[in-house]
């Protein structure tokens, strides 16, 4: 990302910081009311750019007959119409005596009466940011002007990045809450290179903010050939149970002029798509480790309305009280279930999923035997922008089946891959995502790739019986030998930070096992 962008981005965000420190909202009130209004900029730009192409097009053409421009001139070419009184140049025109919270929901009302996918989409709570009206029309006034320093002739999908750098900084103010609707780039990045979705449908179940989506988009993008367009080779179907969240990705897929069906669902009850076999490609990071029971012995999900459901095909991840011990196998088995017969899934998991015991063991021993299981990648710490533990990506791949690779499972330590953002915070470089990538590439011979071997402490493909004669267990330090080398100081951060993580997850999970044992002890005394 060039400099000065980076600095725009800095600028427009300690703006909103400004806001809230002045005012009486919380950063986590105005998030939606921001996103709206950068969703307004960009559509304008975006907007005035089409309207100079489709003028200078009806100049050249050869007919006498002057035909009006209309709405669906702007929608063939992938760009939202935006009526006259919705425009941002517009708006920046009132005075500030007028009503500014009126005329803006009045702008975001026009744009989806002309834009039908984005009914209900908007928001339309701007005469609410405070109570007071000459307040609130301030802030409005404020946040205006700050957007309006965004360059109309910016180039390349800084709209795009702008919007995600804004999305991922709520997130880190929400907390772990954030990290519902919120997946860091580098990791979906890795995601789409190793499952290369070139072509077909695309499917997310927990599609948060749509990001699985905006990067699946960029791949086809940059692979496109001929004058074809990015939604002519990939159809979006995505799932979402907070009607915000559900929000913000159906504006996100707008803001970077792509479209597709998003649906308001508990996907573990509801499968409005049918999805069974049907998808080419199956992105997600679903929540961890959701618990059938939550703290107060309240139900959050029900068995009874599982049983029979056909994606659960490999059965249910009960305990012996025929409650749900963790849903985790629950979305693999939904990933899995949804996937073509050359279907390929990735997705990222909880670590505790590679050893999981008792009923979830079995769901696991069931995916291997069947082949479904491809590639595991061990990822390390401090990669998501409010959990500092690691996490492993997960891939399944049905073009095995008949190849050399059906009784085999690639496994990568990538822990010791990343930059360091700062002490809290890591990413990986485009260069990094294309080093593990290509291992995978090398292990599936893909043309232009060398043949593959295994690296000692990276990576090793091991048989179906090496599994076995690991209880099934998917951990990748089981297989891939970890080369022992002198830490330099980051390095021992680092690594301390992930030895950290580790504990403090495995302490947590500890106490709640003595919790539990103790609790059941009391039923039997």
């Amino acid at each position: 990302m060039p400099i000065h962008r980076k600095q725009l981005e800095e600028k427009l965000w300690a703006a909103a910081e400004q806001l809230r420190a002045n005012g009486s909202l919380k950063l986590n009130e105005i998030s939606e009311p921001i996103l709206g209004l950068i969703f307004l900029k960009f559509a304008d730009v975006r907007f005035k750019r089409a309207k100079v192409q489709i003028e200078k097009e009806r100049n050249q053409t050869q007919s006498t007959r002057v035909r009006f421009v209309m709405p669906d001139d702007y929608k063939s070419k992938g760009v939202l119409y935006i009526p006259e009184t919705a425009t941002y140049s517009h708006l920046m025109s009132l005075s500030e005596a007028e009503n500014i919270g009126k005329a803006i929901n009045e702008a975001m009302k026009a744009i989806e009466a002309e834009n039908r996918d984005l009914a209900g989409v908007l928001p339309q709570d701007y005469t609410e940011l405070s109570k007071k009206a000459d307040e609130n029309s301030r802030i409005l006034i404020t946040l205006l002007k700050n957007f309006n320093q965004i360059p109309d002739d910016i180039e390349g999908d800084a709209f795009g990045e702008i919007y995600e750098y804004f999305l991922g900084n709520f997130a880190r103010a929400e907390g772990s809450k954030g990290g519902e609707f919120f997946t860091p780039q580098s990791i979906v990045k890795l995601l789409v290179e190793v499952i290369e979705p070139y072509h077909g449908r695309i499917f997310d179940p927990a599609c948060g903010s749509g990001g699985m989506f905006v990067q699946s988009a960029r791949f086809v993008a940059e692979h496109l050939k001929n004058s074809k367009q990015v939604m002519e080779e990939v159809a979006i179907y995505g799932q979402e149970k907070t009607d915000s969240t559900m929000r913000v990705a159906k504006m996100n897929l707008a803001i970077h002029g792509l479209s597709g069906k998003i649906q308001l669902v508990n996907s573990f009850y509801e499968d409005p798509f049918e999805s069974v076999g049907k998808f080419d490609f199956v992105l997600a990071n679903p929540p961890f480790n959701v618990k059938g029971k939550d703290k107060n012995g309240q139900m959050t999900i029900d068995p009874a309305r599982l049983h029979g459901d056909p994606r659960y095909y490999l059965g249910l991840p009960l305990t012996g009280k025929n409650e749900i011990s963790n849903a985790n196998y629950l979305w693999m088995q939904m990933f899995a279930s949804a996937l073509s017969k050359q279907g390929r899934a990735g997705f990222v998991m909880a670590n505790s999923a590679s050893d999981a015991g008792n009923a979830e063991k079995e769901i696991r021993k069931k995916m291997i035997e069947a082949g479904t299981v491809d590639v595991i990648v061990s990822v390390g710490t401090n990669m998501f922008l409010n959990a500092t533990l690691s996490c492993t990506l997960w891939f399944f791949d049905k073009r095995k089946h008949g190849t050399d690779r059906q009784n085999k499972i690639l496994f990568i330590n990538a822990q010791d891959i990343f930059t360091e953002i700062d002490r809290a915070h890591s990413t990986w470089t485009d260069a990094q995502i294309q080093e593990i990538a290509a291992i995978v590439r090398r292990y599936r011979s893909e043309e232009g790739y060398e043949k593959y071997e295994d690296i000692k402490g990276r990576c090793k493909v091991v048989t179906l019986d090496d599994v076995r004669a690991n209880d099934y267990s998917l951990n990748p330090g089981r297989y891939v030998e970890i080369v022992e080398k002198e830490l330099s100081d980051v390095d021992f951060d680092a690594r301390m930070k992930e030895l950290m993580g580790e504990f403090t997850s495995l302490t947590k999970e500890a106490h709640g096992l003595e919790q539990k044992i103790m609790e059941d002890w009391k039923k039997i005394i």
